[in-house]
């Protein structure tokens, strides 16, 4: 392929290489040429121009196939465009040659092709320059198009259509020849001349007027012909061109004003007359005299394409023209159903209503914005109102309009309620004001039509009901309770039961879209209604049937509200169930002796309904259906299985009108009896297959019918075959009524009442149950495929038989739907089976079945062979060994080599590749090398199309399921691939799509060995590109889509070898596609891009902008594909117009990968892309200003209109649609994952920082610099219509608050920068607090509330007063009894939204609190002393009485439903304080969410005065836990029971207790899975509530009780991580033991004061007792010591003797933080408190594992420091050595020498730290020489007395002072210092006797050498220090001895006078200091330091020479002090005063 890569075509390697690569070498070159020329310049080629076109004209001569001639075109024009034109007519000329050519061979035909396409592409891009060459060529054109072939014809009008777009006016004298030959054109039997002939006319259209003037019938008639017969290709482009065609008369009236300018009226004519009267006449007369002489029948084909058409006129005018003419267009529109012309039977009628409501649903729906679409609502209203007017009063029944009229009206009805509800459902809440407006409540219109007289149009006003509903929740319950007080009211009418019984039914199953719910009353109440209508049935003849339907339909609706309503009636519906049928064989027989025909319907009807009831039940409410449930379920169905065995003798006597119901009975059996386990009615299988099989076999059915569920069971691969990819095109909801064999077009409401409940598929508007027998069918063939897997072997033999029987026996056309039916069946089966893990091991039944299915293999239908094929595929994954599958494969083999008809070769040829699809690559292997070389075979037959296709089909099949024993295929697979994408003609689509399949399953096989260029790989991966480019090229879709599908693919194995530089532009111009499968396969390919490599994505689609806006051509409505916005800005616009759910889904997932990668790096750009979605509020097309806007956005919107109007005054008819709700809530959405993406980087959350990083980067990506978009965008989102966008803003608002709020001022020191938004966020609240504001909103509000009034943003008090007057107001909605606020949601509704309130509430209470507990933080900071520290308490001060009730009562429910299930039976019957009993369920994760800030502000009020309150509880609103707890407001008048009111010490403790409860529960749950946020708030409410002295004295009256909590404790350390938390239990354990230890100091206090009145022996107290044992699980110092431990180990695992070197390792390279630290700390110090709370002997078991502990952190944490300073650990661990050593019970006699032993182990554990042979790096000397003193000096003599201890302790001292670091000298001395003044002078001695001399000689060794640093200057000073120490603690007679070692030390320290102004820092610092210590000591010892002068005068001359220096020094600096304080003369002011002010008097 390299060689290729040339500018001339390498003819010499052209000749080399084989014959069958020459046409891949060609194309590869024309691919090369054509990039080169379009970056070339005319001196690029200007030498080779000649040649080139040499070698292309020649290239034109050699047959080349479709891609290559499209190429040839392009590249000639190309280079004729960049280079001289000088040869350009003689390439024409040599072109018009060839197609004059009358050589008519088919090796000739390539030729002609070529030259015809050469000459497109030549007019298309050159245009005008083509100068008058184009008569010859137009003229040789039309001529060649009278004897061309199929092909030719097709290229010939798409060469036309090239020459028209190029050339323009300018080939105005030849508009009518084209217009001639096009049009007859349009009726060709070819389906691809007919697209290509239309897309002509099309292009003609813009410049003939006379095709939309004079011509415009004619042109009508022709597009109405052409789409007689047509596929979906030619329905789609004859509507754009007839769509097109009509807009003109309406956009370009006609110039001639004498011209008769067609109105709307008559194109509207034109329009209805094709769809409704289809191929027959509609002129009435004219010139050309044509009238079309086919029958009146509608034809469907016609239908749908001017269904289209309609589409397209409205759309190619506009949405503002839609606007304008709405009115007009619905009027129109509904007269097309209105018409008995358009739906003359059922059907017609079905399919009819289908077109119209696709109509207004891609045209309203999909064109028009929210507030238009509103407009519209209200026109449809209108509508509605004049229908029902046409029919009058309904319930008088003479006043009703003609019969015929109110018939018809339905239909119009049915459509503009279809409508109403698709838009009022996507609306939501955007469309209150339809509700709200007096003038138009559309309920009320829509409620009125629930009383016409045609029950289908009922039906639809009870699913737009349903939809309303949805839409807006809070209509739900005023609904309900109108259509049931209506119900009640109007029982007597029929219509009126009909009616309101459907709407109740819709209602009640649209509840579960409604996530507040309803009243769980309103369950009752409507079961109440139903059972009564039930019950009065047979009262009123007239009547039975429709109350029967109704309540039976009702209670159908009821199952849909769950368990939680249906349980309590479960015992009723059981026997209404039971009471419905025959409980035995007699029943029966006396109800057909007795039964009439009237009464046989009503009681089918009932039964009907009873199962449909039943059904719903077992589908809604799975927990309920248990063993015994299904049991007696049972009896019923057992009962209709027989009664249905008889029907047909009813029948027979009572007339075939039952024959309806009957198999409406059997419809709702066979869905129950799905939905229950087989094993049920295992008795009944054999009753129930005859009826199966019967049923889809037509046994009693004369008519035709045909399952519609075929397709489905087929394989999703099979879509090219069974032509199911219509399903994956906009228009599906029409065109699925061409689709043969298939029902899914003809679903209508009125097919099935129940359907109203059941819940409808995303994709679908409008429920559409198909009529009832296909639905029979359909459900008879599902429950076949239950039932088949659990029949023995005999029955199942004897059903394939009778199938072989049934299909024989029958005749042509029910031949085939005989067949479809049983293969469906069998289909159904054969999954079951694989479903159920079961297997076809019997060889009879594998026979029979594999003999029914050979057979369908050679069916003409081609649907029938597919089923055949995977039905043979599943009967070798369930029943096939390796013989059956092998003898399979033999016969499809032998068939194939033999069969030349196209049926045998298809069918065998999809039954190989089914077999290898299901058994795999492995179970087929044997057989691979033959299938494919068959299949190879095959594909290449060109003569037929079909088998190419099957053939490629079953070869992807096989590719796909071979894995790597295919890859050896590869290559001549794909050489296939290639060549065929080279020479089959474009118009065999479905061999395109198979092959573009083909090429997916190769890449899949190659995998990521494309990477490579080994081998063959290089190659085959090149062959992969050009096949994709190949497709890539394709007009259509479905292969466009799988180009782009291979292409991704290749990207996921090979990313470096495509070019994201053409994919990307490619990708982006098939989103503006009008074909789905090109957009969803588009969006999915970006969507893997752009997780990989987002930012190139971004840049190349950034591209085309700049492309379009160099090239104005490219920037029409249609042409436009990115704008400035970039890739996101027009995804962001797809969202918008897009309705298919998996296309949205990708779009989304595209937009977040790209925000995750580039928002970082262009945050201003995402944040004004969101801020444009969400702001964007205003229609389209009126540019209006909204008012307080600030400047940036007034300038941005002023930029804006010159854009938009910079043209002049052009109108603009195709604005944007202005972003719809759900697209907005994904900007919301997308502004906080922005924030997201920002977080833990502090630049963005650091304005000063912010702004410094602007000034050096000259950018503002930085969030914070964005602040105020932030909170408008926030702010524009929570005050919008939507629900759904208010609820989004208010968590964007929250983030905000919560990432910004504590973010300084720089330029206001002491303030926030949230400070000047508070406006915004109040009025962002204040709406959210409304009375009609659903629940979930203000819960959301209410916690936005608390995090801002918290968040301590606010300055001033009064700044907060907004916002705390919203949760004033929201208190409200805590009412009970009178007063309270009107349910209009459910119970747990309206619990979350008390919760809410409530929790708000307590988390402002909880920083009140802490705010008022916290010390004052004084830093000099003036607004820190202005700011009032209690301004939030008082806020909170005057709602806390009412709050501490709510808190304490929500806390009590949460205590209730946290009980295990077991205990359930024990709760209240009448539920909690804010949950109802019925709604325990689903208030539970409300409560889950709320309990943990309640439970902390409970604990923090009952311990700031709470207790006291409820000891005092003077108005007894304080009651028991146990009866009715707390009461709230509002229940004070109510009767509440008489309980006996508890003592105040029993209050208090059961709200000690829950409290206390709650957080030990929650925190000893077994799910870690708790937020971190509750475990803390359960902590610190612990903390807080043992902070007073009655709740510890609670606590420890239990000590099983603390042992508890301990543990718990223990358990939180191990389960959670995080420092904090630790903690926090620290704290909460800490409380735990001054709880204990209060207790033990009380017991002794009162055994003290015991034994001094009475005397007696002295009792042990504490833990341990007299025998010492600690026990396990009830000692509270064991749980200590076990937290304690666990802490320890946790942050030093070094502690544990057992852990691994490498964790030891990781902990000593990570160090410990200041917070561990103080965790340790706090924990040594608990650790040395615990022996006080045990006796004596108790204290000796736990002492050696706090003295290891402590040890053991003393080792590891005493570790050198480059300050000299020692760790807090360290210090903590003296500390608590220090406190064990001072301990009483060192000194207690009973356990005294135990004491000292072990003090005297820990201390010669601290020196063998010390000794020799350790690394003294290790270990800080410092530390351990404070350690031995702690010993020496706080602990008794008999410890460090032992001679050992002695000797190691003086040396560690001798060995600090040797050291050679100054910081460990110094340390020394200090400690020797602490351990000479020991109290015990025993202890002492020894030290001072060794250390002494070594002292006196350090000092001795200095006089001589005075030290030159800093730090040996304090050792001197410190030794010094010590000597005068030594001094005072000599006895007086030796003092003189001792002063004459130290004065003669200290005078040599003096420096001469005369020198010491030269003499060095440190010299002279020491002289300062020996003068001031002599000076010091001569005063202490006068007499003795007269004696030591007195024997050496030199030292006294020398002292007294200093003394006289230091008093001279100091009278000079006194003197310089003095001189420096006078007061300085006055100095002249700098600036002069021109005014003189010596008079002012003030």
């Amino acid at each position: 392929m390299e060689l290729s890569h040339s500018l001339l075509l390498n003819e010499e390697a052209l000749r080399q290489i084989a014959e069958s690569k020459k046409p891949i070498f060609v194309f590869e070159w024309l691919r090369f040429l054509d990039k080169v020329l379009l970056a070339a310049h005319k001196s690029d080629i200007k030498d080779s121009q000649e040649k080139l076109i040499k070698q292309l004209s020649n290239q034109v001569l050699e047959s080349p196939g479709p891609p290559t001639r499209q190429l040839l075109g392009k590249c000639i024009a190309m280079l004729y465009n960049v280079g001289d034109a000088y040869k350009l007519f003689d390439t024409v000329n040599f072109c018009n040659d060839i197609i004059k050519n009358k050589d008519d061979s088919p090796s000739y035909l390539p030729s002609r092709l070529a030259a015809v396409s050469v000459l497109g592409a030549m007019y298309e891009k050159l245009g005008r320059m083509m100068g008058s060459s184009y008569p010859d060529t137009i003229t040789n054109l039309i001529k060649a198009l009278k004897n061309a072939e199929s092909t030719g014809r097709c290229e010939i009008m798409n060469c036309l259509e090239k020459i028209l777009q190029g050339m323009g006016s300018a080939v105005n004298a030849y508009h009518k020849e084209i217009y001639k030959v096009a049009r007859s054109a349009l009726q060709d039997r070819s389906m691809a001349v007919r697209c290509a002939t239309a897309k002509c006319l099309l292009e003609l259209l813009q410049e003939a007027a006379f095709m939309y003037t004079s011509e415009l019938e004619n042109m009508v008639s022709s597009c109405f012909r052409a789409l007689d017969g047509s596929n979906y290709d030619v329905r789609s482009a004859v509507a754009k061109l007839l769509g097109v065609l009509l807009a003109h008369t309406q956009s370009n009236p006609p110039r001639d004003p004498r011209s008769k300018r067609t109105g709307i009226e008559d194109v509207y004519s034109l329009l209805s007359t094709g769809f409704m009267k289809g191929t027959s006449g509609f002129l009435k007369g004219g010139s050309s005299g044509e009238l079309l002489k086919s029958g009146g029948v509608v034809n469907r084909e016609i239908r749908v394409g001017v269904t289209h058409a309609y589409i397209v006129f409205v759309k190619t005018l506009g949405s503002v023209w839609l606007e304008r003419n709405l009115s007009i267009f619905l009027s129109h529109v509904f007269e097309l159903v209105s018409n008995p012309k358009s739906t003359q039977t059922h059907v017609d009628a079905v399919y009819s209503r289908r077109c119209v409501t696709f109509i207004l649903r891609s045209t309203i729906g999909g064109m028009l914005g929210e507030k238009a679409q509103v407009s519209a609502c209200k026109e449809l209203c209108q509508v509605i109102t004049k229908q029902m007017n046409i029919v009058g009063d309904p319930s008088d029944v003479d006043s009703r309009g003609p019969a015929t009229e109110v018939a018809q009206s339905q239909h119009v009805l049915i459509c503009a309620l279809q409508e109403l509800g698709s838009l009022v459902k996507a609306l939501t809440t955007c469309a209150m004001p339809l509700v709200t407006e007096p003038a138009l409540n559309i309920c009320d219109v829509v409620v009125s039509v629930l009383l016409h007289p045609s029950p289908a149009a009922r039906l639809a006003a009870s699913w737009c009901l349903r939809c309303i509903t949805v839409a807006l929740p809070s209509q739900l319950t005023p609904l309900l309770d109108r259509c049931m007080e209506r119900m009640t009211s109007f029982k007597s009418s029929r219509e009126a039961v009909s009616g309101y019984s459907f709407a109740i039914a819709a209602l009640l199953g649209g509840v579960r879209n409604c996530p507040l719910g309803i009243p769980h009353a309103k369950g009752k109440a409507v079961f109440s209604i139903a059972e009564d209508l039930l019950r009065t049935a047979s009262q009123n003849s007239r009547m039975s049937l429709h109350r029967t339907q109704a309540s039976w339909l009702i209670l159908g609706g009821i199952m849909t509200l769950g368990a939680p309503v249906v349980r309590n009636h479960l015992p009723r519906l059981l026997l209404l169930w039971r009471n419905t049928f025959p409980r035995s064989s007699k029943e029966l027989d006396s109800e057909k002796a007795r039964g009439d025909a009237f009464t046989w319907q009503v009681a089918l009807e009932g039964r009907a309904g009873a199962l449909c009831a039943m059904q719903s039940f077992v589908r809604h409410c799975p927990e309920l259906v248990t063993d015994d449930v299904i049991r007696r379920l049972m009896t019923p169905l057992e009962c209709a299985m027989a009664m249905l065995a008889e029907i047909h003798t009813v029948i027979k006597s009572c007339g075939a009108h039952l024959k309806a119901c009957a198999a409406m009975v059997r419809l709702r059996l066979y869905e129950v009896l799905r939905l229950i386990p087989p094993t049920a009615y295992e008795g009944s299988f054999i009753a129930l297959l005859r009826e199966l099989v019967a049923e889809f076999t037509l046994t009693d059915n004369p008519a035709n019918t045909t399952t519609s569920l075929l397709r489905s069971l087929c394989h999703d691969n099979d879509a090219i075959i069974l032509q199911t990819w219509i399903t994956d095109t906009d228009h599906k909801s029409v065109e699925l009524q061409l689709q043969p064999n298939s029902a899914s077009g003809s679903g209508a409401l009125e097919h099935d009442p129940s359907s109203l409940y059941w819940e409808i598929k995303k994709s679908e508007h409008v429920p559409g149950p198909l009529p009832l027998g296909v639905a029979v069918i359909d459900a008879s063939v599902a429950l076949f495929g239950v039932v088949v897997p659990h029949v023995a072997d005999k029955h199942c033999l004897k059903i394939f038989e009778h199938f072989s029987e049934c299909i024989k026996s029958a005749k042509s056309a029910r031949q085939q739907a005989v067949q479809i039916n049983v293969f469906t069946a069998v289909l159904s089966a054969l999954k079951g089976l694989a479903d159920t893990k079961r297997r076809l091991k019997n060889a009879s039944v594998r026979a029979a079945a594999n003999s029914l299915i050979m057979s369908a293999l050679t069916n003409q239908n081609s649907i029938l062979r597919c089923a055949a094929g995977e039905a043979l595929g599943r009967m070798a994954q369930v029943g096939g060994d390796s013989s059956f599958i092998a003898q399979t494969a033999q016969t499809c083999f032998d068939r194939l080599k033999t069969a030349r008809d196209v049926v045998s070769r298809t069918g065998n040829s999809l039954a190989l590749g089914c077999l290898h699809r299901y058994v795999g690559g492995m179970g087929a292997g044997q057989h691979l090398n033959t299938s494919v070389s068959i299949l190879l075979a095959l594909a290449q037959d060109s003569n037929s199309p079909t088998v190419q296709m099957w053939a490629l089909h079953a070869l992807a099949l096989i590719a796909d399921s071979g894995g790597p024993m295919f890859r050896s295929y590869v290559e001549p697979t794909l050489s296939l691939v290639l060549t065929l994408l080279l020479s089959v003609p474009p118009s065999n689509v479905e061999v395109h799509q198979c092959l573009g399949r083909c090429l997916a399953a190769l890449i899949t096989t190659l995998g990521p060995e494309l990477q490579g260029n080994r081998g063959n790989t290089a190659t085959a991966r090149t062959s992969c590109l050009v096949a994709c480019a190949i497709m890539q090229d394709h007009t259509d879709s479905v292969v466009g889509a799988e180009a782009i599908a291979c292409l991704q693919q290749l990207h996921m194995f090979a990313p470096r070898h495509v070019n994201l530089s053409s994919l990307v532009p490619h990708l982006c111009f098939a989103l503006r596609s009008p074909h789905l499968l090109l957009r969803r396969a588009s969006v999915a390919c970006l969507r893997q891009l752009s997780q990989r490599e987002a930012r190139e994505v971004s840049e190349y689609a950034m591209t085309l902008a700049s492309d379009s806006k160099d090239n104005k051509n490219v920037g029409t409505t249609e042409n436009l594909v990115i704008t400035e916005t970039g890739l996101e800005g027009m995804l962001f616009s797809m969202l918008d117009m897009e309705t298919d759910d998996k296309l949205r889904t990708n779009i989304h997932d595209t937009l977040i990968s790209m925000l995750h990668e580039l928002a970082g790096e262009d945050l201003a750009r995402w944040l004004s892309l969101c801020k444009a979605v969400l702001a964007a509020s205003t229609e389209a097309g009126s540019p209006k200003k909204e008012g307080g806007k600030d400047k940036d956005d007034e300038k941005e919107e002023e930029d804006s209109d010159v854009v938009q109007f910079a043209t002049g005054e052009k109108i603009v008819t195709h604005p944007a649609v202005p972003p719809r709700w759900p697209t907005r809530v994904f900007a919301a959405e997308s502004v906080r994952r922005v924030i997201q993406v920002c977080d833990g980087n502090t630049v963005h959350f650091d304005l000063a920082m912010a702004r410094e990083m602007r000034l050096k980067t000259g950018g503002d990506n930085y969030l914070v610099l964005h602040l105020s978009d932030l909170v408008r965008t926030a702010f524009i989102a929570a005050t919008s219509e939507s629900t759904q966008l208010r609820k989004a803003g208010l968590q964007l608002l929250q983030d905000i608050i919560n990432k910004f709020a504590r973010v300084p001022e720089p330029e206001f020191p002491g303030h926030y920068i949230m400070e000047q938004y508070q406006a915004q966020v109040g009025a962002a609240l204040r709406p959210a607090f409304s009375q009609d504001t659903p629940s979930d909103v203000t819960a959301m509000a209410c916690q936005v509330s608390s995090a801002w009034v918290g968040s301590g943003v606010a300055h001033d008090l009064n700044d907060l007063r907004r916002v705390h007057q919203l949760l004033v107001s929201s208190l409200a909605k805590l009412k009970v009894g009178r007063g309270a606020p009107v349910q209009l949601y459910s119970e747990s509704a309206s619990t979350m939204e008390k919760l809410a309130v409530i929790k708000a509430w307590a988390e402002v209470y909880i920083v009140a609190m802490q705010q008022h507990l916290a010390p004052p933080i004084s830093n000099g900071d003036e607004y820190e002393e202005e700011r009032p520290r209690d301004s939030l308490l008082n806020l909170v001060q005057d709602e806390l009485g009412v709050l501490s009730l709510y808190w304490l009562a929500a806390l009590r429910d949460h205590a209730l439903l946290a009980l295990p299930a077991e205990f359930h039976s024990q709760l209240p019957s009448e539920g909690g304080a804010f949950y109802n009993p019925e709604a325990m369920e689903t208030t539970k994760p409300h409560y889950q969410k709320a309990w943990s800030p309640i439970v902390y502000a409970a604990a923090l009020w009952l311990n700031n005065g709470g207790f006291a309150i409820i000891e005092r509880n003077e108005e007894g609103l304080y009651g028991g836990l146990a009866s009715s707890g707390p009461t709230l407001p509002g229940m004070l008048g109510m009767k509440m029971p008489t309980t006996h009111s508890k003592p105040p010490e029993e209050l208090k403790s059961d709200y000690f207790h829950l409290i206390f409860g709650i957080c030990v529960e929650s925190l000893s749950s077994q799910r870690s899975t708790e937020p971190l946020q509750s475990v803390s708030f359960c902590l610190q409410a612990i903390h807080t509530l043992l902070e007073g002295p009655w709740p510890r004295s609670k606590l420890s009256a239990d000590p099983i009780l603390t042992v508890e909590l301990l543990n718990v404790m223990h358990r939180v350390l191990l389960t959670r991580e995080t420092l904090c938390t630790h903690q926090q239990v620290v704290m909460a354990t800490k409380q735990s033991i001054k709880a204990m230890d209060e207790k033990l100091n009380k017991q002794r206090q009162q055994y003290e004061s015991k034994r001094e009145r009475k005397g007696g022996k002295e009792s042990v107290f504490g833990e341990g007792g007299e025998s010492g044992s600690i026990v396990p699980g009830k000692s509270v110092v064991f749980a200590v010591l076990e937290v304690c431990l666990c802490i320890l180990v946790r942050q030093m695992p070094t502690l544990n003797p057992a852990v691994s070197m490498a964790t030891i390792q990781s902990y000593k390279n990570a160090g410990l933080s200041d917070e561990a630290s103080t965790l340790i700390s706090t924990t040594l110090s608990i650790m040395a408190d615990l022996p006080e709370l045990c006796s004596p002997a108790g204290s000796v078991s736990i002492l050696p594992t706090i003295l290891f502990l402590t040890t053991g952190v003393l080792r590891e944490t005493a570790e050198p420091s480059i300050d000299g300073k020692i760790a807090p650990t360290v210090t903590a661990a003296l500390q608590g050595l220090r406190t064990i050593a001072m301990s009483e019970y060192v000194s207690d006699e009973n356990c005294e020498e135990d004491w000292a032993r072990m003090l005297r182990s820990t201390l010669a554990t601290i020196l063998d730290f010390a000794s020799s042979g350790k690394d003294k790096n290790d270990i800080d000397e410092s530390s351990l020489l404070l350690a031995v003193a702690v010993f020496l000096a706080s602990a008794p003599p008999s410890v460090s007395m032992v001679p050992s201890l002695q000797t190691q302790s003086i040396e560690l001292f001798q060995k600090s002072l040797k050291s050679d670091e100054a910081s460990v000298k110094l340390k020394g001395l200090q400690v020797m210092a602490t351990v000479f003044q020991c109290p015990h002078r025993e202890a002492a001695t020894p030290f001072i006797h060794a250390l002494g001399p070594r002292i006196v000689e350090y000092l001795h060794g200095i006089g001589g050498n005075k030290p030159d640093k800093d730090e040996e200057v304090a050792v001197v000073m410190e030794a010094v220090k010590l000597m005068e120490l030594l001094v005072g603690l000599t006895d007086e007679s030796h003092r003189v001895q001792m002063l004459a070692l130290l004065v003669p030390i200290q005078i040599s320290l003096l420096v001469p006078s005369n020198i010491l102004a030269s003499t060095s820092k440190q010299s002279r610092a020491l002289h300062e200091f020996a003068l001031q210590r002599l000076m010091k000591i001569a005063p202490l010892y006068p007499l003795d330091f007269k004696t030591v002068m007195g024997a050496a005068p030199e030292l006294k001359t020398k002292l007294e020479s200093s003394v006289k220096e230091s008093q001279m020094s100091a009278n000079r600096a006194k003197e310089a002090s003095r001189m420096a304080n006078k007061p300085a003369a006055p100095i002249a002011p700098s600036i002069k005063l021109k005014t003189n002010f010596s008079n002012f008097t003030g």
